[in-house]
């Protein structure tokens, strides 16, 4: 074939590339479809690609002083369930500068906040804290939740958002941009009504079948079965498998004869089991855990398993409580927010 058919072949190829690429784009920018309510929210998603672009906005001094390392996506901070605000710079700054002038707290009203910084030589956002002092940063995102147990986002503790990362933009010399406090209360309301369609806190309470338990014996046969203190007085967990992870299951007492100074003398008439669905993996089968402790327990100090009127539960109030997780766990997952994930965890706090 002479030199022109080559080049003809070679310029083919190089346009069918460009369509594609330009298709590929085109695809990626493209609005997604919403099957409920809730999937607007999901739509942030893409906050974390947009992000990675953005140095393209800035000026092209700006760009060309700034070291771009190849970046991961945060481990803390989720378009889902948070609404970001993007902190951009001319120059890297050193952690001792972001330190010096970090919020002395990271709440704006009942919703946490977390901002991290992106680290020149790593590409890893980063919690700025002392002992990252040394590191260099080039961008910094914030990230306040949407809802919590506490309920959605209001415009008050939105505002107090805003106030807060603003006076830390300008310490370090940074342009901030926020999304739209109207978009974010809508958002974080929607966010609100799934999490309290889905959420899921099982209890029951063992109370005994004759004489009240010590707080000594209680201890000593809740260990047998895995239990162990928890950071909480009149609280024992089982703990998880996974170092950090919430407990699968708590057994709560009274308080006060948690901090008795002798076990021995403390008396208790009901223990309460229970089990933060949300929290845990489906996989763990975190309800035959609780269905099993509640019987072992009740059958070794001698008690009834009641609910918290006091009726004593059967093995079919067990069972229509097993089908009716079953279908809650499907709609969780199905919008990314899957029992005992980071997401799902911290929205069901």
């Amino acid at each position: 074939m002479n030199m022109t058919g080559w080049l003809a072949i070679l310029g083919g190829l190089v346009l069918a590339a460009v369509v594609a690429h330009g298709a590929w784009m085109a695809r990626k920018a493209g609005p997604r479809r919403a099957e409920e309510q809730i999937e607007p929210m999901l739509d942030e998603q893409n906050q974390r690609e947009e992000q990675a672009e953005s140095a393209a906005t800035l000026p092209e001094e700006a760009a060309s002083s700034i070291s771009r390392p190849a970046r991961r996506p945060s481990a803390r901070i989720d378009a889902l369930i948070d609404a970001i605000a993007t902190l951009t710079l001319d120059q890297p700054i050193s952690g001792e500068m972001v330190l010096s002038h970090l919020p002395g707290s990271r709440r704006a009203g009942t919703k946490p906040f977390h901002i991290e910084g992106l680290n020149v030589e790593t590409g890893e956002w980063e919690l700025p804290f002392p002992g990252l002092a040394g590191s260099r940063y080039a961008e910094f995102q914030a990230g306040v939740q949407m809802a919590n147990r506490s309920g959605a986002m209001n415009e008050i503790e939105y505002s107090e958002f805003v106030q807060k990362v603003q006076l830390f933009a300008d310490g370090i010399g940074a342009f901030v941009q926020f999304p739209d406090m109207l978009d974010v209360v809508a958002r974080a309301r929607e966010l609100d009504q799934f999490a309290s369609a889905h959420d899921a806190q099982l209890a029951v309470v063992l109370r005994p079948r004759d004489t009240a338990w010590t707080l000594g014996y209680v201890l000593q046969i809740a260990s047998r079965h895995g239990f162990v203190a928890g950071a909480i007085p009149g609280r024992l967990v089982l703990a998880a498998d996974e170092e950090g992870a919430p407990p699968i299951l708590s057994l709560s007492f009274d308080a006060q004869a948690a901090m008795a100074e002798n076990p021995q003398l403390s008396s208790l008439r009901e223990l309460l089991l229970s089990l933060d669905v949300p929290q845990t993996p489906e996989a763990q089968e975190p309800f035959a855990s609780w269905q099993e402790a509640a019987r072992s327990l009740a059958g070794d100090i001698d008690a009834d398993i009641c609910d918290d009127h006091g009726q004593v539960l059967n093995l079919h109030a067990f069972s229509a409580i097993g089908q009716e997780l079953s279908a809650l766990y499907v709609p969780l997952a199905s919008h990314d927010l899957a029992a005992g994930s980071l997401a799902t965890r911290r929205l069901f706090s």
